[in-house]
């Protein structure tokens, strides 16, 4: 459905990461409801590399673009020659979901470089080319700070560091910028197209595969009192679109303002699947890098992106079951 007036028929969009998680679910938003909007995707995509977390270096998949009909290209956010070959192109929007997202990665460096410092170049071509910018930015901001507004970030890992800094920047930006910049907060996002996420696939993911397979949900301990806002995939989409329209640029939460803990997704997932068995509970290794609450305030969202979430826990994983069912049947 469409979430604005602005006809995207007549428009160029960039997708950064456009092979990813949301940035797939971008393109296919666009494709699906204004067919003849120019889309192109750029991605890294996935080869063998890994981080020394042993984890993927690229979860761009092109089995996440099967069906998608606009313009692909492959290239590398941290390459000026990569970044280059856009400029030929001339975009009315950038949506900038290209980034190390695994917050487990420990090279600063890399971390700063990819989701930082390539940033500034993409800003730069959205001043060059009048394109409004759309960014990922990141609950992960917050770390352990106990309040879920702009203005109380404390992260504790490199990657909500960099998220910290790419909304900086982007405030300089903003200060004397002709054109729409606008960051997310994305909360605990989840649903179609994560898969090639691997082991950072949302927990609804990984726990619904779990009971599919027969085995019992794998939860820390505590896992009651860890509460975090989960927020299914077509709510985020619905805030990329009427990011276009922002009233002011800035950054923004994008969650469902309700914090509710990993029991509860297990209890929902046994519940839709028509499944009862015991959990097991195992020991948190992730103590001091972990955020044990999360929970959006939404209200400037909904004041300057006129954003309001349409679904609650339930319903996204509601709707998020036959995607992890196909999930579970095709191996």
């Amino acid at each position: 459905m469409p979430y604005t007036d602005i006809d995207f028929n007549k428009k160029s969009v960039l997708i950064t990461g456009g092979a990813g998680f949301i940035g797939s679910n971008l393109a296919f938003y666009f494709q699906k409801n204004y067919p003849t909007c120019k889309v192109v995707v750029f991605d890294k995509f996935r080869s063998t590399q890994t981080f020394s977390n042993r984890n993927l270096m690229s979860f761009g998949h092109f089995k996440n673009l099967l069906g998608f009909k606009g313009e692909v290209i492959s290239g590398d956010i941290n390459s000026k020659e990569d970044i280059e070959k856009l400029k030929k192109y001339k975009f009315d929007y950038i949506f900038h979901e290209a980034a190390i997202s695994d917050t487990t990665v420990s090279d600063q460096t890399l971390m700063i470089q990819t989701n930082v410092n390539a940033f500034k170049a993409l800003l730069d071509l959205a001043l060059e080319m009048n394109a409004d910018m759309i960014y990922a930015s990141s609950a992960a901001t917050y770390g352990d700070s106990d309040k879920f507004s702009i203005g109380y970030e404390s992260p504790n890992n490199v990657y909500g560091f960099s998220k910290l800094m790419m909304d900086n920047l982007a405030a300089k930006y903003i200060e004397n910028s002709p054109i729409r910049i606008v960051g997310l907060r994305y909360f605990n996002v989840y649903g179609e197209r994560e898969f090639f996420k691997d082991k950072t696939a949302s927990m609804v993911l990984q726990f619904g595969l779990q009971l599919l397979k027969g085995e019992s949900a794998k939860l820390f301990e505590g896992s009651d009192k860890i509460q975090r806002d989960f927020i299914y995939i077509e709510d985020v989409i619905g805030a990329n679109i009427k990011a276009c329209k922002a009233k002011k640029s800035g950054v923004y939460n994008v969650g469902t303002g309700k914090a509710r803990s990993f029991q509860d997704i297990v209890d929902v997932l046994k519940n839709e699947l028509k499944i009862q068995r015991e959990d097991i509970y195992i020991p948190n290794p992730f103590i001091g890098q972990y955020q044990f609450f999360t929970e959006a305030d939404i209200s400037l969202t909904q004041e300057f992106l006129e954003y309001e979430p349409r679904f609650s826990l339930e319903e996204g994983i509601r709707a998020y079951i036959p995607e992890i069912k196909r999930i579970y049947n095709n191996g």
